[in-house]
């Protein structure tokens, strides 16, 4: 029971964490910064008004998604570096829907919805399928697909039909049927409150059961394990990797409504690519690719990211934050070293 415990993810993850803001504190130590005096304004921006709070839960929303996504093809082996490209798709996709499509709110919503996760899917579901029939590898297929979404929402944004006048690089507004606004008792404290975070909890409790619970979830994990013994078993690999890399898109495409319909109501054109698919690389890791796990990392991250944009207020380079994460990612990765010496640890107190 207490090897089973030292080896767990979740107490590796907790020291991976306090390495990380270990290490920040060395480096604000270096440059001349109290480390107290950061983490206690890094603390109090998150925690000391409830607004705060919410606003956390508005930067984790896309990262919960994003997450998830990776998380999701992870349980079939798939390496998802491409969440960062069905992110974009599925807030340019929703745009086009919250821009020209008029509805009443009940109708619009989800149909901006369900346009982001369809352009998500298709975008990944284009890798898979050139996976499955010409062998090409997804990573990298992947990393192309990341820049040809980031060229071609900037493309879109510059239409004339998008563009908004005298509104600098930019397209116009969504409507406002099409917006994810939060109650007014909320949105009066947060302007920006919205029903992210909790669509981002569905779609985690979601992805969950249909891993754990369903024969979908049952193929994915078999195909994850052993794609020959998958097959030896009747099971499709090339079928459950399309499916898992399509939902896994839709999940990613997902988060980019989320952004989209609940914080900026607007696409920018992009002067470099924004990140949540990569930081979706880093949830997933943190929660150890489980759907809940990633509620709890996304909320840590976005808290860390809201946070961080306070720490100039004490003269402190909100870069120390890309720090802590980076460490606790690096540590992350050589779990299984932790892991190794916890064993030996334990097999040597066995021997005496």
């Amino acid at each position: 029971m207490k090897q089973k415990l030292l080896g767990s993810h979740l107490l590796l993850t907790l020291l991976s964490i306090v390495i990380g803001f270990l290490v920040g504190a060395i480096l604000l130590l270096i440059i001349g910064i109290s480390p107290g005096v950061a983490y206690a304004k890094l603390f109090t921006s998150v925690f000391s008004e409830f607004k705060y709070i919410i606003y956390s839960m508005i930067y984790a929303s896309p990262l919960i998604f994003t997450g998830l996504s990776v998380a999701f093809s992870f349980k079939t082996g798939v390496f998802n570096i491409g969440a960062e490209g069905q992110f974009v798709v599925g807030s340019l996709a929703a745009l086009a829907v919250g821009i020209f499509v008029d509805l009443p709110a009940i109708l619009h919503v989800p149909l901006c919805l369900i346009a982001a996760a369809l352009a998500g899917a298709a975008w990944s579901a284009v890798v898979g399928f050139l996976k499955v029939k010409r062998g090409i590898n997804e990573v990298l297929s992947y990393i192309m697909f990341n820049w040809i979404a980031f060229y071609f929402s900037n493309y879109v944004v510059n239409l004339q039909a998008v563009h908004k006048e005298g509104g600098g690089e930019a397209s116009k507004d969504i409507l406002e049927s099409a917006r994810l606004t939060a109650p007014k008792f909320l949105t009066d404290m947060c302007p920006y409150a919205n029903w992210g975070f909790l669509l981002a909890v569905a779609c985690a409790v979601l992805v969950w059961y249909t891993i754990t619970k369903t024969t979908l979830g049952y193929q994915l994990r078999a195909v994850g394990h052993s794609r020959t013994a998958a097959e030896y078993g009747g099971i499709s690999s090339n079928r459950i990797f399309l499916i898992s890399m399509s939902i896994s898109g839709a999940l990613a495409g997902l988060g980019g409504a989320v952004q989209l319909m609940g914080m900026s109501g607007r696409l920018s054109q992009f002067a470099g690519q924004e990140g949540f698919g990569f930081q979706g690389i880093t949830v997933a890791l943190i929660a150890g690719s489980h759907p809940v796990g990633c509620i709890l990392s996304g909320l840590f991250y976005g808290a860390m990211k809201y946070g961080g944009t306070k720490l100039s207020l004490v003269n402190v380079p909100n870069e120390v934050v890309n720090i802590i994460m980076g460490t606790i990612i690096f540590f992350i990765a050589i779990a299984h070293v932790f892991r190794k010496l916890f064993q030996r640890k334990q097999k040597g107190g066995a021997a005496a």
